[in-house]
């Protein structure tokens, strides 16, 4: 996959590096565990969505690729499969 295809999931794991940095800050400062807690949610959801926009993109590939035999087509459903469950 082209980096290109790729940079809004580059951007939303930019943002989620920002949000991990502030949260250690917060952790370090000793702030409010409330505050801690929305912030670390708001990493975790902006790599999911990084992982979801990854995965989408690979199966924009996938389902591109008419000449791909059958035998291979299971065989990427499955690693497919197996990456969306790993974001569940």
């Amino acid at each position: 996959m082209a980096a290109e295809e790729l940079k809004t999931a580059v951007n939303r794991l930019r943002r989620a590096q920002g949000q991990i940095a502030g949260v250690i800050k917060m952790i370090e400062e000793g702030r409010d565990c409330e505050d801690v807690v929305t912030q670390l949610a708001a990493a975790s959801r902006a790599l999911d969505r990084a992982g979801f926009s990854i995965i989408a993109t690979g199966l924009q590939h996938c389902m591109g690729d008419a000449e791909t035999a059958t035998q291979d087509k299971d065989e990427m459903r499955a690693r497919l499969e197996k990456l969306f469950l790993s974001l569940a």
